[in-house]
């Protein structure tokens, strides 16, 4: 044990050592936490002789869990296996399996995902008779959502929001929703930890038992926990204490999910015995990176204050590419691929990072035609493919028949002629005599109004109960290929014998071998059950394969916890990144530059910030502004590769973008990459003058204040009612003087 804490730095071997009471660990961004979690559990097992099974670490993510779990194998051998190492939703599903009858469920409940649940909020607003148009099935989820991180039930829901119209009305459909998700015998991804701390909180005897169990808790990424999450660790460690929370207030970014930055902020309140510890050497990034890292990220008032550094030298400065429009700069991410490709023989090394998903179809179109293989993160994911769904449905009916969901499904796939009426037909006699569609279809016989449907419906049933009663005497390999073979569909799609059959069969052996791995996974388990709880809990991040030879483009919020070699971060500028929503709130700008810093701090070695003077978005092409963000970073960090004609250079100078180099030939301005930004030559843009109230078509009434002259036409900055500051061409604004 000696040897490996002679490889950390003094701050890691401090967070190390420090193994009773409370700790916070402020590891920031490459500073080697997951070192410091798998060497602190080592030092815990082999010198402190801490019990393994005494002891619980909890991640975010799938994937961290597994790397976790292998660095530990690696140092203690099979020693590990009796930790409980898992996320938030894994591990509560482990307690919920031994007790969640206490609530009222049985212990073979199923997980909805999220097209599951839209399925159920549909029914639910059909059955009250609500317009999906005022009331939209995902603003809907939202509220509830957040109403279950909030720890909030349907009454007290009800009962909070009794004098808000619009909010009554969706406590109805909260408690449709739940009484939906209760007969089925199901959770959603919400329920799961709700539960666990409804069972906690009233159930003292179980909470001892766990409290006994989980002597040792470490928890990490605590900067993203919701409230639910934060009062679930807080009630098991409140016996013991000892607990060491991991995180960086800095890559706090998910409070669309609900994550409240305060947790972390206030943790020294809520523990005021607390040992901080402070990780801020840097083993990622070159410290040009972390410069401009640092730079950005100090603007921020609601943080706890730190600043990376690093031993690896200055490096490049951070490279900085300013296109015509977005075809121009994604023409200049694909060629920096290919080059690097050419010099270096990998495209894996590249990552795209961008702030909306839209941005990437462009980008796609530019690495096809410079022949850049490429992977969309966060594209159509694996489980979500339709005939995996559909198996998934069979395989959940099997386990669960009350799964009203799953059924509904594929009673119908492959094709037996039951169609709609039919269905809703047995969905209006299961809530009559309230019991399940399978009873109800099952029975078929006893209710007259199924009338020709009746043989179908019982054909059906019989397939269903056969394959019930093979599910505890054949392995889920064996299960699954008697239900594509015993119902129809794989039949069906060999007789269909298209292309997009021929691939749907491909996807279906794929997930054979998925089972197979499974069940040859000593820990996982082999019952039904434990399978449908392992792929239900699967996110998009853990289906990332670093090894795959292609540049990589995602969202920065699917990059938090990556490190990629290089690091294109694409269309850093105002309205897009941090985006207009955004502009309403200081809360939510700090929450955008927090995620800039998260996306400056993938980068290893090299960094391009690339943005555009115009962008087409929602079929309107607009004037940008350089990000705010971008406008933080110091000059002495930046390396202006930009190459254009000189009218267009002077005019980036006159709009404040600094370093606008020489002019070169080629120019992407032309009619295959967007519209150009054309002047008529005709107008006079010299009427323009500081303290003219003007109007624009877009942005609303404003005041200018100042009018630059620039050739034909003017540099326009102006006072926005709505928006705040803004600088334009004239020209291309289209402004308009108020009299």
């Amino acid at each position: 044990m000696n040897n490996m804490l002679d490889k950390l730095n003094e701050r890691q071997k401090e967070a190390v050592l420090a193994t009773e009471g409370p700790v916070l660990v402020l590891a920031g961004a490459g500073s080697g936490k997951t070192t410091v979690l798998v060497n602190r559990i080592a030092y815990m097992i082999s010198e402190k002789h801490i019990r393994p099974w005494n002891i619980l670490a909890i991640t975010f993510t799938n994937k961290a869990a597994r790397e976790m779990k292998d660095r530990i194998e690696r140092l203690l051998g099979d020693t590990a296996k009796d930790m409980w190492i898992g996320t938030f939703h894994s591990v509560c599903v482990r307690i919920l399996r031994s007790c969640i009858d206490l609530l009222g469920y049985s212990r073979d409940f199923v997980i909805y995902d999220t097209a599951d649940t839209k399925t159920v909020m549909k029914e639910c607003l059909r059955e009250l008779d609500i317009d999906e148009k005022s009331f939209p099935v995902r603003n809907v989820l939202s509220i509830i959502s957040n109403a279950k991180n909030d720890l909030m039930d349907a009454a007290t829901f009800e009962n909070v929001y009794k004098s808000d119209y619009r909010m009554s009305i969706i406590a109805k459909i909260y408690y449709r929703y739940q009484t939906k998700l209760r007969k089925n015998n199901a959770v959603d991804f919400d329920d799961i930890i709700l539960n666990t701390v409804k069972i906690l909180s009233e159930n003292p005897d179980v909470l001892s038992k766990y409290q006994d169990k989980f002597q040792y808790i470490l928890v990490d990424e605590y900067q993203d926990t919701n409230n639910s999450q934060y009062l679930l660790i807080n009630l098991l460690a409140q016996a013991n204490r000892n607990l060491c929370v991991v995180g960086d207030d800095d890559q706090s970014i998910y409070k669309f999910r609900g994550a409240n930055i305060g947790n972390i902020l206030n943790f020294e309140d809520d523990y005021s015995d607390v040992q901080k510890i402070t990780l801020d050497q840097n083993y990622r990034s070159t410290q040009n990176i972390l410069d401009a890292a640092n730079s950005v990220i100090s603007n921020n008032k609601g943080r706890m204050g730190k600043s990376l550094w690093t031993s690896n030298g200055d490096g490049n400065k951070v490279f900085v590419y300013t296109g015509t429009n977005e075809y121009d700069e994604a023409r200049y991410i694909a060629r920096q691929i290919k080059k690097h490709f050419d010099e270096q023989g990998s495209f894996s090394d590249c990552a795209i990072l961008y702030r909306t998903n839209a941005q990437s179809r462009v980008i796609e179109e530019m690495l096809m035609r410079e022949s850049v293989p490429y992977k969309v993160l966060s594209g159509l994911r694996f489980y979500d493919r339709k005939e995996i769904k559909d198996i998934i449905a069979y395989l959940r009916v099997v386990y669960n028949p009350n799964d009203d969901v799953s059924l509904a499904r594929i009673i119908n796939e492959p094709k037996r002629k039951i169609g709609n009426a039919t269905l809703e037909k047995a969905r209006n006699i299961a809530r009559e005599k309230e019991t399940s569609l399978y009873d109800v279809i099952s029975h078929a016989d006893d209710y007259p109004e199924f009338k020709t449907a009746i043989k179908k419906l019982l054909s059906f049933s019989e397939i269903i109960q056969s394959l019930i009663k093979l599910k505890d005497t054949v392995t889920i390999e064996d299960l699954t290929g008697r239900i594509l073979n015993d119902t129809g569909y794989m039949p069906a799609l060999v007789m269909e014998d298209t292309t997009e059959s021929k691939t749907r069969i491909e996807n279906l052996g794929e997930f054979i071998s998925v089972i197979t791995e499974f069940e040859k996974n000593e820990e996982t388990g082999n019952t039904l059950g434990e399978f449908l709880e392992n792929i239900s809990l699967v996110s998009d991040i853990d289906g990332y394969d670093e090894n795959e030879d292609s540049a990589v483009l995602m969202t920065i919020h699917s990059a938090k916890g990556l490190e990629f070699p290089i690091v294109f971060l694409s269309g850093l500028e105002e309205g897009l990144f941090p985006g207009m929503r955004s502009m309403e709130s200081d809360d939510d700008i700090e929450e955008e530059r927090r995620l800039c810093y998260v996306a400056i701090t993938r980068a290893k070695e090299q960094l391009y910030i690339t943005k555009t003077i115009s962008r087409t978005i929602h079929g309107k092409t607009m004037p940008t502004t350089a990000s705010r963000f971008f406008r933080e970073i110091p000059v002495e960090y930046l390396e202006d590769k930009t190459t254009l004609q000189p009218k267009v250079a002077k005019v980036m100078q006159d709009l404040g973008v600094r370093n606008a180099s020489a002019p070169k030939k080629e120019v992407y301005m032309t009619k295959g990459f967007g519209s150009s930004v054309k002047s008529s030559g005709s107008t006079d843009y010299s009427k323009f003058k500081a303290g003219d109230a003007v109007e624009h078509r877009t942005f609303g009434r404003g005041e200018i204040l100042k009018a630059t002259p620039c050739g034909n036409d003017c540099i326009l900055e102006i006072q926005f009612e709505s928006i705040g500051f803004k600088r334009l061409m004239a020209a291309f604004a289209k402004v308009k003087k108020i009299n």
